[in-house]
């Protein structure tokens, strides 16, 4: 059995809408396991989706624009004691 893991939002019907489809298979069931958070145990590494990808499409314009540094440059001023 293959897993994969994404995020989806459960709507007032009770219907999941998946964040983004799946990777392309032939028509088949699946099992699902829903997890859903307490109020008080939210992750807070659990991005929104549409940060995470704000934040590539600003490093792509960055790094498309020219606007990079040597990485070289990237550790200075960081304290390695």
């Amino acid at each position: 059995m293959k897993a994969i893991e994404t995020t989806a939002t459960i709507n007032d019907q009770g219907q999941l809408l998946l964040d983004s489809p799946l990777a392309p298979t032939e028509s088949r069931r699946v099992r699902v396991i829903v997890l859903i958070p307490e109020d008080d145990e939210l992750d807070p590494d659990d991005t929104p989706t549409e940060v995470v990808l704000e934040g590539i499409r600003q490093g792509w314009h960055e790094a498309m624009t020219g606007q990079t540094y040597p990485i070289s440059q990237l550790w200075d001023g960081i304290d390695a004691d």
